[in-house]
């Protein structure tokens, strides 16, 4: 099984985190305006699984001339515009795109060693700003907690030339006049050593506020996405945001996305790695690839996918696949094309270096293709629009009724297979969308698997289940 990163991965948990906010565009974002409280000591926890972008983005903080967190060129920062200024800059990159990490932020100025002064906890585990950093002064004050100022989660600064990133984010809890340590927030599994997270254990203070997205309305209220849940009733504003940018993609059951970082040089993500666009223009895309942040060695797992224009194709790949992706309009097909499974918009089915002209029905824009992986028989099946073709029976078993030819076992070694995805053609830069049970987009329907995970257009096969870490150990 690979791919196994983030969170709690156990199949049960004594705090289960239920819902996380997916930023979808840099306009997204939450706002509050604070009240009088201590402007020097003060907690940020907040779980975040990020997009593995290189540009500078904010994370959260205070608008203009104010304090914010961002992260640029995957090192996390934060700068402090007062007047005793001050920058703090990680070493440490984070940027596993398929990894959820518990952040901990802990300012108290009022100590006498600046390096007591402004803490930071990465999964548990305190860690040192760089050599460069500059630490804030003794007993400076910062725009958080100042009356009138508002606190942005996600949100542009005046040093940052674009907006909010696109990313996952989980149980932000903000504390006002403690400096708590991570253990507050978080503690480490018993069977699996991984950081996982805990119910806060904390007093909240003046401005102290604890989202958990539990909500999906767009009000600055109880019943809104911005929420908070600590008694403080101090609930945020939502820009851009709807209901279905509350997922289950949570540190505690983390879900399969795209993966930025085996994809072609031309392909760019959105929403939360859930929505893939191959070039910029037509024929830029030409033959662009991309793998997925999951493989699996067991069991039977289900996915879908919605082509948006210019139509993608899809499949599967072993994960110890060695295509090699260019930076131009291409893919390089020397390298080893030959270990996938692909379901084409013309109806073909590429299986590894053959294709077939007369398989199943062509798709389209709009049509949702299904994908039945079943691991322990070695077959892949497809659905158009919930119908699968060639007659496929995907719980045919070892008799692999309507499967498509190709065998991943055929590949001696190769025991992890995992979603693939590729543009169909060179006359358009398509654009597809991507369902591991956490859609970016509204479906008409909503169906989960068995065990109660994932959203799908389309009832996943019986036996057959969403690709998620709970998921995954049990059946992966």
């Amino acid at each position: 099984m690979a791919f196994l990163i983030g969170g709690a991965n156990s199949l049960t948990a004594a705090y289960d985190v239920e819902n996380s906010l997916r930023f979808p565009g840099e306009s997204a974002e939450l706002t509050r305006e604070q009240d009088a409280g201590n402007r020097k000591t003060w907690t940020c926890s907040f779980w975040l699984k990020d997009n593995a972008s290189t540009s500078k983005k904010p994370f959260w903080g205070t608008p203009s001339e104010g304090d914010f967190f961002f992260m640029n060129n995957n090192k996390l920062n934060f700068q402090h515009e007062g007047s005793s200024g001050s920058n703090l800059s990680t070493v440490r990159l984070l940027r596993d795109p398929s990894a959820w990490y518990h952040l901990v932020i802990a300012s108290d100025t009022t100590q006498g060693t600046a390096a007591n002064r402004f803490k930071l906890y990465i999964n548990g585990s305190q860690y040192t700003w760089d050599d460069a950093t500059t630490y804030p002064a003794e007993d400076s004050e910062f725009k958080i907690c100042q009356d009138g100022e508002n606190f942005r989660i996600n949100a542009g600064h005046a040093n940052v030339t674009s907006g909010g990133s696109q990313i996952y984010m989980a149980d932000f809890a903000f504390v006002d006049g403690t400096a708590y340590a991570a253990s507050n927030f978080g503690e480490t599994d018993g069977d699996s050593g991984i950081w996982k997270p805990k119910k806060p254990s904390v007093t909240w203070g003046t401005n102290g506020f604890f989202l958990e997205f539990k909500q999906t309305g767009t009000s600055a209220d109880a019943s809104g996405i911005g929420a908070d849940t600590s008694g403080n009733g101090l609930h945020f504003t939502v820009t851009d945001l709807t209901s279905v940018d509350v997922t289950t993609d949570t540190p505690t059951n983390n879900f399969c996305t795209f993966n930025p970082l085996n994809a072609g040089g031309l392909t760019t993500f959105s929403e939360g790695n859930c929505k893939l666009t191959y070039g910029g223009t037509a024929g830029q895309g030409d033959q662009q690839k991309c793998g997925a942040t999951m493989g699996v060695a067991n069991g039977k797992w289900y996915w879908e996918m919605k082509s948006i224009s210019g139509v993608s194709m899809l499949g599967v790949m072993s994960m110890a696949h060695t295509f090699r992706m260019r930076d131009d309009d291409g893919y390089d097909q020397s390298a080893s094309n030959s270990q996938n499974s692909m379901y084409a918009n013309d109806g073909a089915i590429h299986t590894g270096t053959t294709n077939s002209s007369s398989w199943g029905d062509s798709y389209t824009d709009d049509d949702i293709i299904g994908v039945a992986l079943d691991m322990d028989n070695q077959y892949v099946y497809f659905s158009k629009n919930g119908t699968f073709q060639d007659s496929g029976d995907p719980t045919s078993g070892s008799s692999g009724t309507g499967a498509s030819d190709y065998r991943p076992s055929a590949y001696n070694g190769d025991s992890s297979w995992g979603p693939f995805f590729q543009n169909a053609g060179s006359s358009t830069a398509s654009v597809c969308e991507v369902n591991f049970g956490n859609p970016p987009s509204a479906l008409s329907s909503g169906n989960a698997d068995a065990n109660g995970y994932g959203n799908f257009e389309y009832a996943p096969p019986s036996g057959y289940y969403a690709l998620c870490t709970k998921n995954l150990a049990e059946y992966g």
